[in-house]
């Protein structure tokens, strides 16, 4: 599976974004789709995941009410609409897919990992 994501660009506090990420190859064995997000000399942090048929959303504490994942499965692609931004949000953000079940909060149960893309929030 190979995944692509885009979107990324510079914001000012309160505004809004949105990233995609596209899945490309054998997607058929993807069960979750998630977004990771990560600071220089941090871990990266668990941000929300979706499963592959919709029926199930995952978010952080930090991102409830402001991010919003979503997914379109004939396009292959996951979106994540992020509003209300604050400074603390800017990091890379990396989609991720996995193919078992297992904790969705867990970047190691993630197989395969898009590029990532910056996304940076000015005060």
């Amino acid at each position: 599976v190979q995944l692509q994501a885009s979107g990324g660009r510079l914001v000012q506090t309160g505004g809004s974004l949105r990233l995609s990420c596209a899945a490309s190859g054998r997607t058929f064995s993807v069960k979750i789709m998630g977004w990771f997000r990560q600071t220089p000399g941090k871990e990266r942090e668990f941000v929300t995941a979706i499963s592959w048929s919709g029926v199930g959303t995952y978010y952080a504490d930090s991102v409830k009410g402001r991010f919003t994942i979503s997914r379109d499965n004939a396009k292959n692609t996951v979106y994540l609409e992020m509003n209300s931004l604050k400074p603390e949000d800017t990091a890379i953000y990396y989609c991720a897919a996995g193919s078992r079940n297992g904790v969705v909060t867990a970047a190691p149960n993630y197989s395969y990992w898009g590029q990532g893309t910056q996304v940076t929030v000015s005060s």
